[in-house]
């Protein structure tokens, strides 16, 4: 079974480099829906058993645009286990103001995931978000042909932090295979209903034929 995860278009937040959670949620940019026609026809030619989303707007659009042009459109579920981080007080803020109200908290999140307090924010723990997300992975290998092709939409923050405990790396090392861009995609396959996962591809954007800012990361 390979699972194909993907980061939503960019909006308008991830550009104003401003925290962007699962309580905000700004636009997508006009070049994001040429890129998810990018993506779209990247993967076209794939036949997913199944489609899952964030609900949120943002996931949810990028999830729909793409799934549109596939020749072998699957069923969409959306799934609120699938959300990005609960980001408290840090929600809709630049990242520059709360690198100065939030010192702590702006450094831990940022540079050692396992020391990040969610309690002094209001938000959810690295920890916090995995114990949500892996329910819904342990589903859907559970519920799925072992030779299938699944098609996850969801945020850039989540996705990595789930990604990586998929892999088996502990939290402080979460940073290590870098961010994951706007529209991007990642591969994982299991052979053993989900008690190992080996990466095919992490962060993949060939398709989108650009060069990548620091805006376009997470």
């Amino acid at each position: 079974m390979k699972l194909y995860f993907i980061r939503h278009g960019k909006t308008k937040w991830n550009l104003e480099s401003r925290y962007q959670g699962s309580g905000g949620d700004s636009d997508l940019l006009p070049q994001s829906y040429k890129e998810m026609e990018q993506l779209g026809s990247y993967l076209e030619n794939i036949n997913f058993a199944h489609a899952y989303s964030s609900p949120i707007k943002r996931a949810r659009i990028t999830a729909e645009r793409v799934i549109s042009q596939l020749k072998h459109r699957p069923d969409l579920t959306l799934w609120s286990r699938l959300e990005e981080f609960n980001l408290g007080k840090m929600e809709g803020q630049k990242f520059d103001d709360v690198k100065i109200k939030y010192p702590q908290s702006f450094d831990n999140f940022r540079n050692h995931p396992e020391k990040y307090d969610s309690k002094d924010i209001g938000g959810e723990s690295f920890q916090d978000v995995i114990d949500r997300m892996r329910p819904a992975i342990n589903y859907i290998v559970k519920n799925h042909n072992n030779d299938d092709n699944v098609i996850i939409f969801s945020h850039g923050a989540a996705l990595k932090a789930l990604i990586n405990s998929l892999l088996g790396t502990p939290i402080k090392n979460i940073k290590q295979r870098g961010g994951l861009a706007n529209t991007s995609t990642t591969i994982l396959e299991t052979n053993d209903c989900g008690k190992n996962f080996n990466l095919i591809k992490w962060n993949d954007t060939e398709y989108l034929n650009k060069h990548l800012k620091s805006t376009d990361l997470i």
